[in-house]
Formats: C-alpha cells, sequence, structure tokens
C-alpha cells in the first residue's frame, strides 16, 4: 500500500523551525497538547524531532541559567536532541512504516530531496495493521 494515503500533509503539521526559540516551542507543544513535534530547517528539509524530554533535560541541565523567563533567548537548534526520529522516503513501503512506529509517534516523511512533506502518525498504522489482522483472522476462523 502506498504511504501517502496516510500522510498528514505539512500544511497540517504543527512544526517548527531551527530558529524557533525555546519559549516559542513550549508554548506550541503546551497549546496542541504534542510531546514532540518535527523541526525542519532554512531549506524546509527535515531536522529531527524535539520533544518534552529534551527540553526539560536542557532546562535541568542548565544549572538555572534557562528559566521560563529567559526562554527566549534560547533556539531550540542548540538543545541536544535524545532521540533520532528517522523519516522515510515518500516512496517507502508500510513495513518501513511498521518498524518505525514502534519507537516513534510520528513518523516523518520526506520526498526525493529530503524536504519534509508531512507525517504518518503511529495511531493511523496500528488502525491498517488492525484491518489486515482482523481480516486473517476472519479468514482463519472461516
Amino acid at each position: 500500500m502506498n504511504i501517502a494515503f496516510f500522510l498528514l500533509p505539512k500544511q497540517d503539521v504543527v512544526c517548527l523551525t531551527l530558529e524557533s526559540t525555546l519559549r516559542q516551542t513550549l508554548e506550541r507543544m503546551e497549546f496542541h497538547r504534542f510531546t514532540s513535534v518535527p523541526m525542519l530547517d532554512n531549506n524546509g528539509e527535515y531536522a529531527g524531532t524535539i520533544t518534552e524530554g529534551d527540553l526539560l533535560w536542557y532546562m535541568k541541565n542548565s544549572e538555572g541559567k534557562v528559566t521560563f523567563e529567559n526562554a527566549s533567548k534560547f533556539l531550540i537548534k542548540d538543545i541536544p536532541i535524545k532521540m533520532s526520529n528517522k523519516p522515510v522516503s515518500i516512496d517507502a513501503n508500510m513495513e518501513d512504516l511498521i518498524n518505525l512506529a514502534k519507537v516513534q509517534n510520528f513518523v516523518p516523511v520526506v520526498d526525493d530531496m529530503n524536504r519534509f512533506i508531512g507525517i504518518v502518525r503511529r495511531s493511523q498504522i496500528i488502525e491498517y495493521c488492525e484491518k489486515f489482522v482482523s481480516k486473517e483472522s476472519m479468514n482463519f476462523n472461516s
């Protein structure tokens, strides 16, 4: 099955640029109630995924230098990312998506020039698998 069927396009995805501030990131994540958000570089290429944990560890390890009050002075490009959420090409197959969805809330999708074009949410992948398993179960019971 073509993964484009599951794609939530870029214009519908909350994304941040590497030039976003820590405060902007916190506020957007809180507003949308997300625990992780894709980051894009100035060329629209996928640059990684930042998580609440990344932000919290950065603030904790700053030894009091980073507070919510001065969080607008720090850019997310300077925040260490703990996990590497791997993207897939739009040409990827469902197996690639399933393997990544085991460890990622969403799978970023890029075109052949590595430009970010959207995400596939884990919930959509699970729904796809559920339908497949249900069909197999029905065939087995027949």
